[in-house]
């Protein structure tokens, strides 16, 4: 079945793309099947998956929106395309579609036979094929139709992408799909496969495209698969006839909490090792070691021991460079302390002999890149030491919004000495925001506008919420003043109050400052 050139429904005004989706959705009428008719549905519905729309939810206004077109429309299409929604919406999508099925079944518009089977699947059995490493899971999991039409979900879950699920496709061959994952384990040292329990598939396919969600909600980049989209619904339909009532399984290699004290005992033991023993600075090796189990804990599923080429890259070229603010020493030491960790590891949790080569191959090869990859921000003319004051967590994703908002950190304002104050500091922070509004001193609610910049300051500085930033840094680059920015962001705090979820969603929606901004 060949799926159709979707537009991408923020190009056209709603109704258009409801109009042309209806169209399409003729075609479900001379389906044979429902697997079939769920899978054209899904791929329609996916038009808009991981879109935004400004002024609200794009579920809301477009998924629910094409079920209230469909009602109006009445015709045995918009009947069909309703049943499906039914099974493969959101909650709320489903319960529309639902009452507007039923109202049309009632006025007796024609359906198809297969319509009554929508969704009518049972779980045949569910299977995982793994890689040593630990870096990724393909889940299988199969279903039929009252003991026909037997397929497959497939979904690739990917744990150095925080558990999330990156692609996913259907397959009707089942016993030859199975058959081929059984061989390839058999013959590859390096893969397992498996079967699993279904509760267990389903509780780690909903956190896996729930983290897949958070992604995109944080507006990352792209990093699901061109398919992804297209069965993103069907997936999340045939997760839930799964069987619930088990916690998610822990990903290969997982261990204990680690807490500070047991990060520390684990550098202490790395340092102390064989593997250990040729490093030349011990002082930037700890600090790298810090970094290295600091990384496994918090953004590998509390793993620091785990060890893998695709880990070691990605720690190296993105995460660091992203991350991290390191001395000159440390961005020297840290491929070499990467490739003594990777000694020291690869053995502990198991790996073969060739998977430990295969690893250290990777952080070499990986090791020029990150000499590019890695922008030490003192190359940009920045001073270390204000560098320093400004990221004195080492966050280095933070240094951008947090000299934005205190420009002023060198020389002298009067007898103040700028360079003795710490942005980090309360009290300090409160000077340094004076001294940058010392044009507004004479207003009479200074005081109130004064704690207010403070709010929106704090809030950049810890990038909560990261739509704050991301506002501003739209209207930067619409060429506004940094005053109008924060005047700007100040007015959208103090109107919605404390409701984050409301906050972030107007922040979203800042498109342009009004012509007279808010003082």
């Amino acid at each position: 079945m060949s799926r159709r050139r979707r537009r991408d429904p923020r190009e056209n005004p709603p109704d258009d793309v409801f109009a042309e989706m209806l169209l399409a959705a003729r075609e479900l009428l001379a389906v044979r099947s429902p697997l079939d008719a769920e899978l054209m549905v899904s791929d329609m519905l996916g038009a808009w998956w991981g879109k935004r729309l400004r002024g609200g939810d794009v579920e809301q206004i477009l998924g629910e929106g094409l079920v209230d077109y469909a009602a109006k429309a009445g015709s045995p299409a918009a009947l069909t395309l309703l049943i499906s929604v039914a099974y493969l919406g959101t909650a709320r999508q489903a319960a529309k579609a639902e009452g507007a099925a039923l109202a049309l079944m009632e006025s007796d518009v024609a359906r198809p036979r297969w319509a009554d089977r929508v969704g009518a699947v049972k779980p045949a059995g569910c299977f995982v094929s793994r890689d040593i490493y630990g870096d990724q899971d393909t889940v299988v999991c199969t279903f039929n139709y009252n003991g026909e039409d037997t397929h497959a979900l497939v979904m690739v879950v990917d744990y150095n992408m925080r558990g999330m699920a990156r692609d996913a496709w259907v397959s009707t061959q089942v016993d030859k799909l199975l058959e081929q994952a059984g061989l390839e384990a058999a013959g590859n040292p390096m893969l397992r496969f498996e079967e699993i329990e279904p509760q267990q598939a389903r509780a780690l396919l909903e956190f896996a495209m729930k983290a897949t969600k958070e992604a995109y909600d944080r507006k990352a980049p792209k990093l699901v698969s061109d398919s992804y989209s297209a069965y993103h619904a069907f997936a999340r339909s045939r997760i839930k006839a799964l069987p619930p009532g088990r916690k998610r399984p822990a990903p290969p290699h997982s261990e204990a909490p680690y807490t500070r004290e047991r990060r520390a005992m684990l550098a202490a033991e790395f340092l102390g090792s064989d593997a250990a023993e040729n490093l030349s600075d011990p002082s930037a090796a700890s600090r790298c070691a810090d970094h290295i189990i600091d990384y496994g804990c918090d953004q590998d599923f509390g793993r620091p021991r785990r060890v893998s080429p695709t880990k070691c890259e990605t720690f190296l070229l993105d995460w660091l460079p992203r991350k991290v603010m390191l001395t000159p020493a440390e961005q020297d030491a840290m491929p070499h302390v990467l490739a003594a960790w990777v000694r020291f590891a690869g053995y502990r949790i198991g790996l073969s002999e060739h998977a430990v080569r295969a690893t250290l191959d990777a952080v070499w090869e990986a090791t020029g890149r990150f000499t590019e990859a890695y922008r030490d921000p003192t190359t940009f003319g920045l001073d270390r030491s204000l560098v320093e004051r400004l990221l004195p967590d080492g966050d280095l994703s933070a240094l951008a919004r947090r000299a934005f908002v205190f420009p002023m950190l060198q020389g002298k304002h009067g007898d103040i000495d700028l360079d003795a104050l710490n942005p980090a500091d309360e009290a300090d922070r409160r000077i340094l925001l004076e001294i940058d509004h010392a044009a507004e001193f004479d207003r009479p609610d200074f005081a109130e506008h004064l704690a207010w910049h403070q709010e929106i300051a704090g809030r950049l500085w810890d990038g909560d919420p990261p739509q704050m930033w991301e506002a501003a840094q739209r209207l930067i680059d619409l060429g506004h003043d940094r005053h109008d920015v924060l005047h700007v962001l100040i007015e959208i705090a103090e109107r919605i109050g404390d409701h984050p979820d409301e906050l972030a969603a107007a922040l979203d929606d800042i498109a342009d400052i009004p012509d007279e901004p808010p003082s």
